[in-house]
């Protein structure tokens, strides 16, 4: 691990709707498992928990359709989900502007690593087509940490990976819950429209600033803090 003084700004980012245009396919693969359970609920209320950890998520979905939580179910969920969005990344992209976002902070010197609320089972195909090795790049996932989002232990795993201070690091997220865990762990927050949340609902969230998917972000790299 390369250690950086404590003033650098570093970027810690989401990955599905942040890097990748993956929050669609996991909506369907949730919709696929919770339709195989037997459990009716509308996409729309999916997409809106997208970005939590796959535990709370669920948790969350059970809550609303008045079902027990069973841990046995949950798993059952889980692994549906898993194999169902195997099958649908086949047609996952990079966002536009995200391969030379994390090239760019590379040329600068400016450290940069990914905080994932999925495990590496569902987050390896995006990295692939992201072009990152989890080998040898800093990645973080839900399978590391006691807590995933809106808990802030994914991005201060991260801020740790990388050696700098969480409080000068920026959290990029596409969702409310990469806010929410980004002021909890004293990171400033930027938003992403690309996973579908709007702007109010992130600046409401803590966003600093708000914008449309990583190429937008790299054309106002500098207003975030990104220069030599």
């Amino acid at each position: 691990m390369t250690s950086f003084p404590h003033t650098t700004n570093a970027f810690l980012f989401d990955l599905d709707g942040t890097l990748t245009d993956t929050v669609y396919q996991h909506v369907l693969a949730w919709k696929e498992a919770l339709d195989e359970e037997g459990i009716a609920l509308s996409v729309w209320r999916i997409h809106r928990k997208i970005g939590m950890s796959g535990g709370l998520f669920t948790n969350m979905l059970l809550r609303e359709t008045g079902l027990a939580v069973d841990p046995d179910l949950l798993d059952r969920l889980r692994r549906r989900h898993a194999e169902a969005y195997r099958r649908l990344s086949t047609g996952v992209v990079p966002l536009p502007g995200a391969r030379d976002l994390l090239e760019a902070l590379t040329g600068m010197g400016i450290p940069w690593a990914i905080a994932t609320s999925g495990r590496m089972e569902t987050a390896r195909p995006a990295l692939e087509k992201l072009g990152v090795d989890p080998g040898r790049a800093p990645v973080v996932t839900r399978g590391e940490v006691q807590y995933a989002k809106p808990d802030p232990d994914l991005f201060l795993a991260a801020a740790a990976r990388i050696g700098v201070d969480i409080a000068s690091a920026f959290v990029v997220g596409d969702s409310i819950w990469d806010m929410i865990a980004a002021q909890r762990a004293r990171a400033l927050g930027i938003g992403l429209l690309s996973g579908g949340y709007g702007r109010e609902e992130l600046e409401r969230s803590g966003a600093l600033r708000v914008y449309e998917d990583p190429a937008d972000m790299l054309k106002h790299l500098d207003e975030v803090g990104g220069r030599r």
